[in-house]
Order: C-alpha cells, then sequence, then structure tokens
C-alpha cells in the first residue's frame, strides 16, 4: 500500500481511540531528568510511573505517537535505516485488557488497516528459562488471531524478555514481515538478520514483578507495552528500503539535490552526506522548536544539539551548502513535512531559524581556521609517522575552534588515525582547573570533598523548635578541599554540629542568615545544603575569620524563614483543595517553595478552568481564615499510613515521619517547616496555571506580603494604563473597547487603501504578461502590500488573465511577502503553484510552499525581487 507520513499517525491514533484508548498527546523530546536520560529515548519512557502502577488521569488504555532522540549511534547515522530523531506510535494498556485483545487487535491492525496477508506475517514469544515458563499463552492468542502455527517462533530471553534491574518485568512479542527471499539456513528465524525478516512492532507484557533477590512474582495488575517506529513502518509501507525516499525527507533531499547538482545514490560518500544533514538538521529543528526550546551549549543535551549542528555543518562543506541553505532545509520541515503535525514548529519558526543561523555562524567563523590547524596536526603525526593525534592538540581544536571531540574522532579517522580520548580528558581538566582557580566560589559546591571527615561528625537539626542556636564549628571546605579556616571575603561551605538551619531539601528551599562568634557576624549564609553522612552545609561568603573548633550562634533570618514556611504550609492546603475540587485522583507531581511563592506540580487531564482555579483560591483563603492549628506528629511509618496521611509517591521515608496536619482540611507526610496557625499565612493568590507535561500541571501562587506586592504592582500598572489612555480606572474597560473599535476601523479603512493603491498601481500591469509554452504567466511587484493585499490582487489578476498563473512579489519594511496562484487550467498542463514558489523562495532569503493552484512565502532579502521574479518564469516553463 501507499501511505503517507501524516496518513500513518492518523490511522495509528484513529485505530485505539476507535478501541477506547485516549490519546495523551507527545511530550517534550528533551528528558524531565527522572529516568536519568537527556531525551526522551523511547515512546514508553513518560509514561514510566503508570507503568510502575502509578494511577493515570486520563485512564487505563493510552495511545500516542512520541518524538524521540537517540544519539548514542550517531557514527551509522548515514545508511539507509538510521536517524537521530524519530517517532514511535504507541498503545498501552495500564492493568486492562492484556495478552487475548493485544494479539487480536495486532492482527488486526497488520491486515485489516495496513493490509498485510497472513502468509507474509510472522511472530515471536518467549521461550522459557529457569524463572519464567515457556509463554504458551502468548503463542496461543497469536496464533488465534490469525498468525499461522508455524510462523510463531519461541526465542530465548536476550530476544523477547523486557525488563529492569528489578520491577515491572515480563516477556514481549516481535511481529515481522517474511520477504519472498531464500531463507539463509535451516535455523533462519527472525532477528537472524539475514534479510528475511524485517521487524514492524513489538508488544511488552508486564506480568511479573522482579525483586530484589531475583526471584519472580505475578503482578496483580498487567501492563501492556506496543510500540511501532514510525519511520522503519513507513518506508516499509512504501514498498522502500531507504527511510530517506520517505515523504520525511524527500523534499529535503531534492533540495540538496538541487542546490548541489549532486544526485542521490550515485555515489557513497555524497549520499552518505545528504542524509547527513537531512538527518541532523531535522533533529536541531525538532529540538529548538521543542517545547523546551533547548539551545546550543557545551554541556548536556545542548552539547548534543551543538555536536549535531555542527557536524551537518562539516559535511555540508562536502556539497557546498551555505548557512541559507541550512535554512532553506529547515525552513522545509517546518512548512511542508511537519505542517499540522508539529504545531510548536510554525509557531517557534522565527526562533528556530534565528538560533540555528547564530549557531552556524558561530562554527562558520572558526570552521575555515580550524580545518588548517586540523590539517597542520594530521600532516605534523604523518610525517611522525604517528596513528594517533594527542589529547592537547584534540583540546586545542575543541577550545580554540569549536570542534566537538567526537568530530575530530571522526575526520581522524578518515585519515585512519586514532585520538587520544584520555589525553583529551586530562587537559580538559587541567583547562577546568585553571578556571577554578581565577573563578569565584559557586554555590554548587562540590560536597564530596566531606567524605573524608570521621563518619561520627554529624549535624543535629533543631529548627524545628528554635532558630537561634549555640554549636561548634566541625569541618570547612573552600568548595574544592577541606581547610582549617576561611578569611573575610571567603567563600564556603562550614559544618557544624548543632543547626536551626533547615537544608534545601523536598522541594523547599533551604534556609539563610548569619553564624556569629560573640557579638560579630563572621559568615553570612545564603542557603543551607545536605551532605552526605547527616551533615548540614552552610554555604556562603566570611565576613571575620571563621575556624574549625570556633563555638558560634547560628542565626537564622527569621523574616526569610517565615516567608518560606507561610508558602510551604500554603502548599498544603492547595493539594487538599485541589482534590476537593477536582477530585482523589490529583496527586502531587512535585513542589518547590522558598520566600517568594510556591509552586506545585500536579495530576490532572485538562488545563483548569478559571472557575475551579477562583474556587480553589477561595477554598484556601477560607482555611486561612479559620486559624486552623497546624500540628506535627512523629510517628512510624506504619502508624502514619493507618492516619490517612497523603505521601508523596516514589519518596523514600525513613522509619519515623513527621505527619503534618491543619484542622481537619489536610494530613501530609512531611518534613519541611509550617507556620504555627493557617492563620499565619494571611492571604493566598494564584497567578498562573498550565502544563508542564502530559497529565500534568503547575500551579504558581503567592502568600503574605509577597500578595499584597502583587496588588501593588498590578495598581500600578492599571494606574500607568489609564493614564495613557487618558480616563479614571474605573472607566479604562470601556475606553479600551472603545479604543479598539476605533483601531479596527481605521484598519479596515487603511487595508481598503492599500488594496485601491496597489489596484492602481497594477493598472497597466498587464502589458507584463507573458506567453510560456502557450500559458499566460504574471509575475511582478508591488511595494508595501501585506499577504492579505496580494492575495486580493492575485485573485483580481487571475480573473483578468483568464487561464495561467500569477507570482506576485511585494517589499514591506524590508521583508518580502509572494504569493503564487494558478488557475485550473495551469495546474492541469502541469504548473504547481506550490513548487513553484520553492523554486524562487531561496532568492529573497526565504521558505515556503502550498498547493497546486496557491502557494505563499516570506523572505529577508528584498534585492533578490527582481531575480525572484526573472526565475519564476524558468520554473513555469518547466513545469509546462
Amino acid at each position: 500500500m501507499k501511505i503517507t507520513s501524516k496518513e500513518l499517525r492518523n490511522e495509528w491514533i484513529k485505530f485505539y481511540v476507535e478501541r477506547g484508548h485516549v490519546d495523551v498527546g507527545a511530550v517534550s523530546l528533551v528528558s524531565d531528568g527522572s529516568t536519568g536520560a537527556m531525551f526522551n529515548v523511547a515512546g514508553m519512557q513518560p509514561l514510566m510511573p503508570y507503568l510502575l502502577g502509578k494511577k493515570h488521569p486520563l485512564g487505563t488504555r493510552l495511545c500516542n505517537v512520541q518524538g524521540c532522540v537517540r544519539t548514542n549511534d550517531i557514527e551509522s547515522i548515514g545508511d539507509k535505516n538510521h536517524v537521530s530523531f524519530f517517532e514511535m506510535m504507541g498503545s498501552w494498556s495500564l492493568g486492562d485488557y492484556f495478552k487475548e485483545e493485544r494479539c487480536k487487535w495486532s492482527y488486526e491492525l497488520l491486515t485489516e488497516v495496513f493490509k498485510f496477508d497472513r502468509d507474509h506475517l510472522a511472530a515471536t514469544v518467549f521461550a522459557g528459562d529457569e524463572d519464567a515458563p515457556r509463554d504458551e499463552e502468548g503463542a496461543t492468542f497469536r496464533i488465534a488471531s490469525g498468525f499461522k502455527p508455524e510462523n510463531v517462533f519461541f526465542l530465548p530471553k536476550e530476544d523477547n524478555w523486557w525488563g529492569l534491574e528489578y520491577g515491572p518485568c515480563g516477556p514481549d512479542s516481535e511481529m515481522f514481515y517474511v520477504k519472498d527471499v531464500p531463507a539463509c539456513g535451516p535455523d533462519c528465524r527472525p532477528g537472524c538478520h539475514c534479510g528475511k525478516y524485517t521487524e514492524i512492532g513489538n508488544d511488552v507484557f508486564m506480568q511479573y514483578e522482579r525483586h530484589q533477590d531475583g526471584s519472580l512474582t505475578p503482578l496483580e495488575k498487567k501492563n501492556v507495552d506496543t510500540g511501532w517506529g514510525l519511520e522503519r513502518n513507513l518506508a516499509f509501507l512504501n514498498g522502500m528500503d531507504d527511510v530517506y525516499m520517505t515523504d520525511l525527507f524527500a523534499p529535503v533531499i531534492a533540495y540538496i539535490e538541487k542546490t548541489s547538482n549532486v544526485k542521490y545514490d550515485t555515489d557513497e560518500k555524497n549520499t552518505r552526506a545528504m542524509r547527513i544533514i537531512a538527518d541532523h538538521t531535522r533533529t536541531a529543528v525538532m529540538l529548538i522548536g521543542d517545547a523546551a526550546k533547548l539551545l546550543p551549549s557545551n554541556t548536556g543535551a545542548g552539547y548534543v544539539l551543538r555536536r549535531l549542528i555542527r557536524r551537518a555543518v562539516r559535511y555540508g562543506r562536502l556539497l557546498s551548502l551555505k548557512t541559507a541553505d541550512y535554512l532553506n532545509i529547515a525552513s522545509i520541515y517546518i512548512d511542508d513535512v511537519y505542517n499540522g503535525s508539529y504545531p510548536l514548529l510554525p509557531e517557534n519558526k522565527d526562533f528556530i531559524l534565528a538560533e540555528l543561523e547564530k549557531e552556524i555562524n558561530r562554527f562558520e567563523a572558526t570552521l575555515e581556521n580550524g580545518m588548517k590547524e586540523f590539517k597542520r596536526i594530521l600532516e605534523a603525526k604523518k610525517s611522525e609517522k604517528a596513528d594517533i593525534i594527542d589529547g592537547k592538540s584534540a583540546f586545542r581544536l575543541y577550545d580554540t575552534f569549536g570542534f566537538p571531540l567526537e568530530l575530530t574522532i571522526e575526520m581522524a579517522s578518515e585519515e585512519g588515525l586514532k585520538v587520544d580520548e584520555e589525553g583529551f580528558k586530562a587537559a580538559s581538566e587541567e583547562a577546568r582547573a585553571l578556571a577554578r582557580e581565577n573563578a569565584a566560589f559557586s554555590q554548587k559546591t562540590e560536597t564530596d570533598v566531606f567524605d573524608s571527615l570521621d563518619e561520627a561528625v554529624k549535624t543535629k537539626y533543631v529548627g524545628y523548635e528554635e532558630l537561634t542556636v549555640n554549636a561548634k564549628v566541625v569541618a570547612i571546605s573552600d568548595g574544592e578541599k577541606l581547610v582549617e579556616k576561611l578569611g573575610a571575603g571567603e567563600n564556603g561551605v562550614v559544618i557544624t554540629d548543632v543547626t536551626s538551619f533547615y537544608a534545601t531539601m523536598g522541594g523547599q528551599k533551604g534556609d539563610k542568615g548569619v553564624i556569629v562568634n560573640g557579638d560579630k557576624e563572621v559568615f553570612g549564609v545564603e542557603e543551607a545544603i545536605k551532605i552526605p553522612g547527616e551533615r548540614v552545609g552552610h554555604v556562603g561568603l566570611a565576613k571575620s575569620d571563621v575556624k574549625v573548633g570556633d563555638t558560634v550562634v547560628m542565626k537564622v533570618d527569621t523574616k526569610a524563614h517565615a516567608a518560606t514556611c507561610k508558602n510551604h504550609s500554603a502548599t498544603h492546603l492547595l493539594q487538599a483543595a485541589l482534590q476537593e475540587v477536582l477530585g482523589k485522583d490529583v496527586h502531587q507531581q512535585g513542589s518547590y517553595q522558598d520566600t517568594e511563592r510556591t509552586r506545585f506540580d500536579f495530576t490532572y487531564g485538562n488545563a483548569v478552568s478559571k472557575e475551579n482555579l477562583e474556587k480553589i483560591e477561595s477554598i484556601v483563603n477560607e482555611k486561612i481564615a479559620e486559624n486552623l492549628n497546624v500540628n506535627t506528629d512523629v510517628l512510624t511509618i506504619e502508624e502514619a499510613k493507618k492516619t490517612g496521611a497523603m505521601a508523596l509517591f516514589g519518596e523514600k521515608y525513613g522509619d519515623t515521619v513527621r505527619v503534618v496536619s491543619m484542622g481537619d482540611f489536610s494530613k501530609e507526610l512531611c518534613g519541611g517547616t509550617h507556620v504555627k496557625n493557617t492563620g499565619d499565612i494571611a492571604n493566598f493568590k494564584i497567578v498562573s496555571e498550565g502544563g508542564v507535561a502530559a497529565g500534568v500541571r503547575r500551579i504558581e501562587a503567592l502568600t503574605g506580603s509577597n500578595v499584597i506586592a502583587y496588588y501593588k504592582k498590578l495598581e500600578k500598572e492599571l494606574d500607568d494604563a489609564s493614564m495613557a489612555a487618558k480616563t479614571q480606572p474605573a472607566n479604562l474597560a470601556d475606553k479600551v473597547n472603545s479604543m479598539l473599535a476605533e483601531i479596527k476601523k481605521l484598519n479596515s479603512e487603511l487595508e481598503s487603501l492599500k488594496s485601491k493603491a496597489a489596484k492602481a498601481a497594477l493598472s497597466d500591469v498587464m502589458n507584463d504578461v507573458k506567453e510560456v509554452k502557450g500559458m499566460k504567466v504574471l509575475a511582478t511587484k508591488v511595494d508595501g502590500v501585506d499577504m492579505n493585499g496580494l492575495r486580493d490582487l492575485g485573485d483580481s489578476l487571475k480573473e483578468k488573465i483568464g487561464e495561467g498563473v500569477v507570482v506576485l512579489l511585494s517589499n514591506q519594511d524590508g521583508k518580502v511577502n509572494m504569493i503564487a496562484m494558478a488557475t485550473d487550467g495551469a495546474v492541469k498542463a502541469g504548473a504547481h503553484a506550490g513548487n513553484l514558489i520553492k523554486g524562487i523562495a531561496a532568492l529573497v532569503g526565504g521558505g515556503g510552499g502550498g498547493r497546486p493552484n496557491m502557494a505563499q512565502a516570506g523572505g529577508k532579502n528584498p534585492a533578490g525581487i527582481d531575480e525572484a521574479i526573472s526565475k519564476a518564469f524558468e520554473v513555469v516553463e518547466s513545469q509546462l
């Protein structure tokens, strides 16, 4: 069958929605860090908490198409199959249906939707081992669904088992297409890589739990995780063995062919370069245009993005691509390939292109000199008959010329040399050490310098009872090593045997304050932090000498502490109010409190309505006004559970816990600090609500004096707006509505004048009409007309010429607007407005496309308008 990428996505979602699934949508490509990965690398990754037992707010049957990024096999990109960005089509049962329904639906999807015939389908199931039995049930349901018995294979654990070190796990069952080619031997079967079997998708049956002692027990609620790779299946369904020939890449490959004058798939070196450019640019567009708006940098995910862009540029040099070409490629992905499928891309188009251009220009600025330096190093090593580039040279290429280490390794490999990676790391560390000597102390100080302390050195926290306490200094660090003292003006971390400072933990920011010796403040504490070994570190700046062994007084900033307590206690009231208004399925996903605000993340499938936000805020303020006592009980974990206190899912608790109660309204396990009475909070104001991930919402709110400051700021803004509108605050809404009506009227008059002026300017334009292969073609320019005006003019001119093609370009405030229109007769003759626009847009520094009968685009280079007009006639001639 023939199918487009958009049709494939739609068919997948439609199939599962018809079977009671909810489309949960895709989350950011950049991971939230909960799994330790920088990116979401699998469709199931964002759903891990729910596969581990947490209740999903949208139900037990879910589906989506999730974008993923993997760069661990970046060297393989350049062949027909590997990509760094890919889409996983997924569906899940969370304790709902199991093997029978799953096998039945997989077969229906294969045969009824995608039209595979039974004779060419095969499946694998788990063969069993000493831990778990042979999956006869899975095989039975595969055969019952329609698979031929002789095409169901039992394979061992390395092929057909999914699981982590411990937790949910179980057998999986993969589905394959059987090609009409000879078997490679008597043992030919799925997974032998001879080419006879092509994997289509995978069903994972999570029916066991592996415990830390290695034993398996059946799960009470069994899950199913189904995943199909979109790119691979798109190619396969269209009879292709090259994903770069699918509609996801074909327009970009065609552009590179035309720009470079090199044909795809004619020689291995240039074809590999084309694939790398197409893939890496696509992934860069996706990451920059993602909800996280990732930017190139020298660390973490930003470094991966930088590496992809720079690798694309390096390969682009082989094909003589310029900066504008990468931007045009990016525009093809945004405007054509993913238009409608990824709405954030067109919304963020200007941002994507600007950031991409910045990074390319950064690299281009040093690339020429860097390549010269690389060649110099290469020639020197070859003359020395060395087979390795030393680490210092590789680091110089990185530090001075912006060459990622991997790029140097790749270029060296092409010349038959290796790179001393350990030497690179040593040179990098040497540079960092030098930078540290010259840099200010960072609050993100290393805490492992305290590992050498005696285990008996601990900190007793007494801040629940008192905020000023006598203590002894037991250890000091300057951020890199243990020291005996700090002098005035030196940054460091001080550990005492007792402290009244709450250390940052559980979402609550640590206390600040001062350490006093005698009548002198000797150390300003900017934040208290947790240090392994039951210690509290006081991070800050010495105001005078502070030494190990000093007897001191720990003084918490009481005003700041009180503000944080108000925000933390209000968070408890907020969670209880959320459950009262939105339902008991609302659960905490994260929180943060400091002196300024509280932030609370919670499970909920939809945006919270304005009406419900008002109810929630009202309930919290009611509970504040009721002056509820805030009581804390220290109980065993079992005793705490019996009280019905809420606990944070996934949080590890000790043998005893603190249960914080606010009247009968709220009861939670919490180690933070709180007000003594809800009346101390004074007031509560929600300032924002929004989504942070699929099924997760975030509320930010203020308390106490911060609410007063918030309203004062609003009052000033209202006064300023009223003054600007020349009215009183009470009349501002009416005045604004009146002004908007006037603006609308003026805009309408302006558009009418523009239209008349443009039509007047084009009164004799019919003299510019040319005959191209018997077809009338009008290509001309008019200044100062926006896109709407061009469309109106185009319609008018199309009527005047009868049958033909109209191309209009306009310079409006330094930017170019352009449209192309083709009548029905012109389209039948071969004209295509969308391809016409693509053929001329680059000449004005833009990109775009559209339908055969109408297309539009924008550009940044008005100087190219005349050339684009001339080119339009050539493009039309080539189409007819």
